[in-house]
């Protein structure tokens, strides 16, 4: 008896993981078949980058990221599966990411052939905006909004940065400032470059222009929504005619780190995505870290600049230099 009760703890933990695992299997079968049908119904390839908090390791524990290389290497490869004239459809929920992974995927989009179109459930900011540029057509719901591509440097918008640097007398700024100002106008130039290419086509030429120096010069902070009207009247191609079909798609990605909302609601009819698929699923998905980069060239964070800068005052006005190990 005593070995029985010895061993009940670890019965319990097997059974704990064989039983979420199995859990797992049945959502994630739920989703493919789910995606499948909606994808038949709309004769197009559907891919669905959404980041949100995703239970990760054995216990399950949240880790929150954001668009980074394995997103990008995922999308690449169903779009380079997708056939020429197949239209793409994606549907956008994130607040960025970083830049490199971005732009790959807004290429790859622009690349394909087929006609292409984003849709924005919720919200698509920072490099979600850069992906969504590259899109024939942008389709907002109600109240959706994507946001600025201004690139942030070491966690500080480089637009800042670069006022900073002009303003202030350059005896009174040092050296790493002055670093960060230049690195910050080749990003705000790179940036501007890339949304023109992704705009060409969809836009004139002179609106790509336009909008690409409005969303990266950093006239607004980082988060600004820009919504449905907005969005028009800056010259992007934007309609607020989302289906109903992309929407029961997006209700299978719920937050389901969250233990408790703290919005409750009754519905007065069961809607259409709990009547096809009883079992909601699980999401796979990605955001950012607290503090963690989010479209930004630099692979700090705002407190670890602090604190290097103290530990190697480089370039110091009235400091030595210290050679870098």
């Amino acid at each position: 008896m005593e070995g029985f009760w010895g061993a009940l703890p670890i019965l319990l933990i097997v059974l704990f993981f064989l039983v979420r695992g199995a859990a797992n299997r049945q959502r994630h079968a739920d989703l493919v078949a789910k995606f499948s049908k909606i994808q038949k119904r709309r004769k197009s390839r559907i891919i669905a980058i959404v980041h949100r908090q995703e239970p990760m390791g054995l216990l399950g524990l949240p880790v929150l990221r954001y668009i980074d290389l394995n997103d990008a290497e995922d999308v690449l490869e169903a779009i380079r599966k997708t056939p020429p004239n197949k239209p793409l459809e994606f549907i956008l929920h994130t607040p960025g990411g970083l830049v490199l992974p971005a732009v790959q995927i807004a290429r790859a989009i622009k690349a394909h052939p087929g006609r292409k179109t984003v849709f924005v459930p919720h919200y698509a900011m920072s490099g979600g905006t850069l992906i969504a540029l590259a899109a024939d057509e942008i389709v907002l719901s109600r109240h959706a909004v994507l946001g600025p591509i201004d690139p942030q440097i070491g966690g500080l918008p480089a637009a800042s940065v670069l006022r900073v640097a002009k303003e202030k007398p350059i005896q009174n700024t040092d050296d790493y400032t002055l670093v960060l100002a230049d690195v910050g106008a080749m990003a705000i130039d790179q940036l501007q470059k890339i949304a023109r290419e992704l705009l060409t086509g969809t836009v004139s030429d002179n609106a790509a222009v336009a909008v690409a120096e409005q969303l990266s010069s950093g006239r607004w902070t980082h988060d600004y929504p820009i919504a449905h009207d907005e969005a028009l009247e800056l010259g992007l191609n934007v309609s607020n005619d989302m289906p109903k079909d992309i929407m029961e798609l997006m209700a299978l990605f719920p937050d389901t780190v969250r233990r408790a909302s703290g919005v409750k609601y009754v519905e007065d009819e069961p809607q259409a995505a709990e009547a096809d698929n009883p079992h909601r699923i699980s999401l796979t998905g990605y955001q950012p870290q607290p503090g963690a980069r989010r479209f930004s060239y630099g692979p700090w964070k705002p407190e670890d600049l602090r604190a290097s800068h103290k530990a190697n005052p480089i370039g110091r006005r009235g400091g030595r230099e210290r050679p870098r190990r």
